[in-house]
């Protein structure tokens, strides 16, 4: 009974022992399967989100793309341009207008200075030694005409005493000893020798006494104006002393006038092909052209001066009494015409910090701002080498108000910060 029940207990063991190795194998299989298989799934899972995460890269490099994007329209919205309605154009004054090629002359800019011209000048003198007494009031640009007496000279009272009595004296007396030995030379009483100075003598006085004695007024010999004119220097004052050949007055005509223009010796090599000149003068800042006063180059230096490095360059032109003789000008030296070259007129330019600026205008009511190289200049216009070509619309007229434009438009510059 007891061996009975113990081979039932050992049989329920064995039994129970099968079933629970037999339950783990299941479970460890099924285990197994479904964590290989659920590993699988969850490894495709992974990768296929890594797919999707490599997806979400493609797409930041996508958003990166949008960032881009973002800039152009940063760029767009934030751009150089400058917006100025066409009312406000008009009523500031602005043009513009398209740029051509056109034939410009090269440009040599100096200084220089406009001087009388030779015979529309003169400078009177004493004949005469005595005191200076005006007959009326003498300024600087009054107008006279010729033989105007100007002033006196009076030797009254003077130690040597009248000038025209002493010349009368001395001519009456060589006159009579002219006469005299002109009876004895026939006679061979006077040598012919002898009788040639006598003569010498008395012609000289003669020239003498006849050269003042037709100016002799009560209060001294009357100074007379040689050309009409203007006067252009009082030289002496009411009673100043007057010695003979002391300047009193200058007189000029002012119909014609030289341009003398000073040049580096650099730019010698290039004064054969001078043409013509601009000048600007210091008191009107007005630039004039030799072309339109009928001017003409008279000649250039072949050397400098011993004291000076600048060869001179000498024009002639009428004066239509805007110039004033004597002044220093600013000269821009006209050569020979080049063809196909871009140039602005000089109120086209804008400067700031020694860098020049133009203004393009895009459309209707845009403009944009552009930097250019300067070349040279005739005093109106200017020769563009970079910043521009042959289409472009530029404003010619106004264009610091344009540039005020683009400082009330200036928008700050959009920066990411992250």
């Amino acid at each position: 009974m007891k061996k009975t029940i113990f081979m039932g207990v050992l049989g329920l063991f064995l039994l129970g022992s099968c079933n629970s190795k037999s339950g783990h194998d299941h479970e460890g299989h099924d285990h197994g399967t479904e964590a290989a298989h659920d590993h699988d799934h969850e490894g495709h899972d992974h990768d296929h989100e890594g797919h999707n995460h490599e997806s979400e890269d493609h797409d930041h490099d996508q958003e990166g793309h949008e960032g881009h994007n973002h800039g152009a329209e940063a760029s767009a919205g934030h751009s150089d341009e400058i917006i100025l309605t066409p009312e406000k154009a008009k009523a500031a004054g602005v043009e513009s207008e398209i740029i051509q090629p056109k034939p410009f002359r090269q440009v040599i800019t100096t200084s220089g200075q406009v001087q009388a011209a030779q015979g529309d000048e003169s400078v009177v003198v004493a004949n005469v030694a005595g005191v200076v007494s005006f007959r009326h009031p003498v300024t600087d640009g009054m107008s006279i005409s010729k033989g105007a007496p100007i002033l006196n000279i009076s030797a009254d009272n003077m130690p040597d005493g009248d000038p025209v009595k002493r010349a009368r004296i001395a001519y009456e007396t060589t006159k009579k000893e002219y006469e005299r030995a002109a009876k004895l030379v026939e006679n061979q009483i006077v040598s012919q020798k002898e009788f040639n100075t006598i003569k010498e003598n008395y012609e000289n006085a003669r020239l003498a006494y006849e050269a003042i004695s037709k100016n002799q007024t009560k209060t001294g010999v009357s100074v007379t104006a040689p050309l009409g004119g203007y006067i252009k220097n009082c030289l002496v004052q009411e009673g100043d002393y007057v010695s003979v050949g002391q300047p009193l007055v200058s007189i000029t005509q002012n119909r014609r006038l030289f341009l003398r223009a000073d040049v580096s010796e650099k730019y010698y090599g290039y004064l054969h092909s001078i043409q013509s000149a601009n000048f600007k003068t210091p008191y009107d800042n007005k630039v004039y052209e030799l072309e339109d006063l009928k001017g003409r180059l008279l000649s250039y230096g072949k050397a400098s001066g011993g004291a000076s490095f600048y060869v001179p360059v000498t024009f002639e032109f009428d004066n239509r009494g805007d110039v004033i003789p004597g002044s220093y000008v600013e000269v821009y030296l006209l050569s020979n015409e080049i063809p196909d070259v871009l140039s602005l007129p000089v109120a086209a330019l804008t400067e700031e910090q020694g860098l020049y600026f133009i203004y393009l205008q895009l459309d209707e009511e845009g403009y944009k701002k552009q930097e250019v190289t300067l070349g040279a200049g005739n005093g109106k216009d200017v020769q563009i080498l970079t910043g521009l070509k042959a289409g472009d619309r530029v404003v010619t007229k106004g264009a610091y108000q344009v540039k005020l434009a683009s400082a009330s438009n200036a928008i700050p510059a959009h920066s990411h910060e992250h």
